[in-house]
């Protein structure tokens, strides 16, 4: 049964088919379950008047049973695992089947065997769930970086980064799935650029620039191809490189005309960015990172100093150096006491060799923080060192 319903009577769970009336050009990319006021609210925003709903594909309460406030039944969220042996070993499977979907995925698009984007919505949603039950041993992936495998390792890396910021801001589930979704496919259309653009070693020439710039409209263009994808994803795919004094690409948005959810995708593309190694550029330290996300005045910095309240200042997977002359990983932030957080410490720097891996509590313990240091600085293969003995030694 199909019913026309002004905008002010649209209600979470009915089942929208089309717009019929309203003020701007959105475009419905797709037909589905409102699932929340927040999705209403956009579209009241976007100039959505009227639309068509069918009430047999619906799933919200009948004008009879319709509750006088409407109520969101509340699942307590579980506890979140701590960084041991089986949540890191978790953690670390899921990381490496989400490099062989997102490869596998990224070929078949270049042979044109893509027919929908469902392998990367499955993998949006893993690696959701993950964040909400084994948030700290995924951040720890995020910061064991291979610089082979940069392209992959950076649009998982954002994708979670994402879920774990959004988590934070309090959004639903439904809205961080759709922002972890867009990105995941934010970059992909790197891969359809020439190799000696998308891995160029210095600086750009400005024609090299401008086929870069060409990334998002490819990207764009790709997801549409295969089949229906959210505006709010859409919108991060099409605005992640747009910058709020409107020095960004390609159509130079300014302030609140770009989705805040792309100002997010920004701030975590950037941090993940500069804490890589990329052919042309080595990484930096994730504090380091964060001071130069402070002094980015294109940034929305409102989001950025919540960022930096999000993730810490000492990020979970940041390798540390200590006063007592060990090296260790953090592995939880403490909120009550963000310089001493919970650190795994493995690696002598006096003596120059391994040790047991142990996890120590910096607030319990005579020992500090003196800085963040890149695995380089001490010859340390970290992806190598975490994989082949780090998650074997960690304390269960």
């Amino acid at each position: 049964m199909l019913e026309q319903v002004p905008i002010d009577e649209l209600q979470p769970g009915m089942y929208v088919n089309q717009v019929l009336e309203q003020t701007g050009s959105l475009r419905m990319r797709s037909k589905g379950i409102v699932k929340t006021q927040a999705i209403i609210d956009s579209l009241k925003s976007k100039g959505i008047l009227r639309v068509e709903v069918d009430l047999t594909k619906s799933k919200h309460s009948t004008k009879e049973n319709k509750p006088e406030q409407p109520v969101e039944s509340e699942v307590p969220k579980p506890k979140a695992k701590p960084v041991g042996r089986d949540s890191i070993n978790q953690a670390n499977d899921l990381y490496s089947s989400a490099l062989s979907i997102q490869s596998n995925f990224l070929k078949s698009l270049k042979n044109g065997a893509v027919k929908d984007l469902s392998p990367m919505e499955s993998l949006s949603h893993s690696l959701i769930e993950s964040v909400f039950d084994n948030k700290d041993a995924l951040s720890c992936l995020t910061m064991i970086k291979d610089t082979d495998q940069y392209l992959l390792e950076h649009s998982i890396n954002c994708s979670v980064l994402s879920g774990i910021f959004c988590e934070f801001l309090g959004y639903d589930r439904d809205i961080i799935e759709q922002v972890s979704l867009g990105t995941l496919l934010m970059d992909i259309g790197m891969s359809s650029l020439p190799d000696e653009i998308r891995n160029g070693k210095g600086e750009f020439a400005q024609g090299d620039w401008e086929v870069m710039k060409t990334h998002v409209q490819i990207g764009v263009d790709l997801v549409e191809q295969c089949g229906d994808i959210s505006d709010l994803s859409l919108r991060i795919i099409e605005e992640h490189h747009e910058r709020i004094d409107g020095s960004g690409y390609p159509r130079g948005l300014v302030g609140e005309e770009i989705s805040e959810y792309a100002r997010i995708a920004a701030i975590v593309d950037a941090y993940d960015a500069m804490t890589s190694n990329r052919s042309h550029k080595e990484s930096i330290t994730p504090t380091q990172a964060l001071k130069r996300l402070t002094a980015a005045e294109n940034l929305d910095q409102d989001l950025v100093k919540q960022f930096i309240q999000c993730i810490g200042v000492h990020p979970v997977g940041s390798l540390v150096r200590l006063k007592s002359g060990k090296l260790g990983i953090v592995s939880k932030i403490n909120p009550k006491d963000p310089v001493s957080p919970h650190v795994m410490t493995f690696y002598s720097v006096t003596s120059q060799h391994f040790n047991e891996v142990k996890r120590i509590d910096l607030s319990l313990y005579e020992d500090e923080i003196v800085s963040g240091v890149r695995p380089e600085e001490f010859s340390l293969n970290l992806p190598k060192f975490f994989r082949d003995v780090f998650v074997n030694q960690i304390p269960i």
